[in-house]
């Protein structure tokens, strides 16, 4: 594999001199495997040679001596580079030196070079062991919304611990409330509610269980939040087009992107939605569309419209990596995982941002809320409209009657407006 990257045979030779030689020809076939550019390649291969003659002369001999001398190498070379430059250079500096051989060392250590985030335990696990499967179980929540319950009560427990509290029978009412006086200001309105309803949940549990031998649910009142107090974040159709118009479809990111923000727009897909479609779930011969699973817990096919198809053929065919990977959206940077539903979201604000177009909160859900305008505009009944975009209640699709802006000026300058 080497050889694929160096033309000079000295060179390959001189790599492969080095003791770590087999770690880093098994990295370079995983750079390779994970689409990583040849300069990469270039790039790194002599900083992992340079670590090896490093950690031989400081009596390293195997892989797992080698990892106490990577931040000694890694100051080194910065020193050596940028010794007068400013932190924040001597920081990228480090990043850079330190990134390949980490990778190279877990690859050869744990079988793998990216480092994977080892999942925090649910808080409160040793008191209230039962809560996690309660959730799960009785409660039938996502994974994902589990997890915003472990975050939010991550910092309960945090902050428990600050103030000397070490067990859940010694919670008192005072104490939760000053608990929330001292967190709610950093959160905004609905994540301030649902925070409030989470704990509400978790002491409703605890009590249930004889924990604590008072229901201090009670004791935390909810925020107000009026549902049909703002307006959605939706923008017009012409500004639809300033955004598809400054996306560069001459590239493999650009020909992605314009495919997600179509599907977005289209068919008001949220972005986790889009993140789990698969090759599987296009239906080429039927011309249609699967989402398996929606936010409802149900799944859906739509019509494959032709603008849709075209764009969605481009990137599979110039854009698309070659893998194995049935996932239909990918990175176009290595390593080459497919998106996630942060990804696609954030991706989206930046074509907003690019556009010039101001809203509030920037992401997938502006495009879901304009593929309603639209439905809405072209006089769709409520019904009609919540089954196409998923919603579980019509109450949430009421919320967006509130775009017939011309209807509602109606309404108000009719009879009785001069009374």
């Amino acid at each position: 594999m080497l050889e694929n990257y160096f033309l000079r045979p000295a060179t390959v030779d001189r790599v492969r001199a080095s003791w770590l030689a087999p770690q880093i020809e098994g990295y370079v076939e995983w750079m390779n495997a994970h689409g990583y550019r040849d300069g990469t390649v270039l790039r790194q291969v002599p900083v992992l040679c340079q670590f090896g003659d490093f950690a031989a002369q400081n009596g390293a001999r195997a892989v797992a001596s080698a990892v106490v001398h990577v931040g000694a190498f890694c100051l080194r070379r910065v020193t050596q580079f940028s010794p007068t430059k400013s932190p924040e250079i001597q920081q990228s500096r480090l990043k850079f030196f330190r990134g390949p051989i980490q990778q190279v060392l877990r690859l050869a250590l744990e079988g793998h070079a990216k480092k994977v985030r080892r999942p925090k335990p649910f808080p409160f696990q040793a008191e209230a062991s039962g809560f996690l499967s309660y959730l799960q179980e009785e409660r039938g929540l996502r994974p994902r919304t589990i997890s915003i319950y472990a975050h939010h009560l991550g910092w309960f427990d945090k902050y428990l611990k600050q103030v000397g509290v070490r067990a859940i029978g010694e919670i008192f009412p005072a104490l939760v409330s000053s608990f929330l006086v001292d967190r709610a200001p950093v959160l905004g309105e609905e994540t301030r509610r649902d925070f409030c309803a989470q704990l509400r949940v978790f002491l409703r549990f605890c009590y249930r269980e004889r924990i604590i031998h008072e229901n201090l649910s009670a004791t935390i009142e909810m925020p107000q939040i009026y549902r049909l107090a703002r307006l959605p974040r939706s923008i017009t159709w012409d500004e639809v087009r300033r955004v598809l118009e400054r996306v560069d479809r001459r590239t493999a990111c650009g020909r992605r992107d314009y495919a997600l923000l179509l599907m977005l727009v289209t068919y008001g897909f949220r972005a986790h939605e889009i993140a789990m479609l698969t090759l599987d779930d296009i239906d080429w011969k039927r011309e249609r569309l699967y989402i398996p699973e929606r936010k409802g817990g149900h799944s859906a096919a739509f019509p494959l419209t032709g603008v849709v198809a075209e764009a969605l053929i481009a990137y599979l065919k110039n854009g698309r990596p070659n893998t194995s990977d049935r996932h239909l959206f990918f990175r176009t940077l290595a390593p080459r995982v497919p998106l996630t539903s942060g990804a696609i979201s954030t991706g989206a604000g930046v074509y907003l941002e690019r556009a010039g177009i101001k809203v509030h909160k920037p992401g997938a859900h502006t495009f879901r809320y304009t593929c309603v305008q639209r439905l809405i505009d072209a006089e769709f009944p409520l019904k009609t409209v919540g089954d196409y975009m998923g919603h579980r209640s019509p109450q949430t699709t009421e919320m967006y009657t509130k775009l017939e802006i011309a209807a509602l000026r109606e309404v108000a300058m009719g009879d009785g407006e001069a009374l």
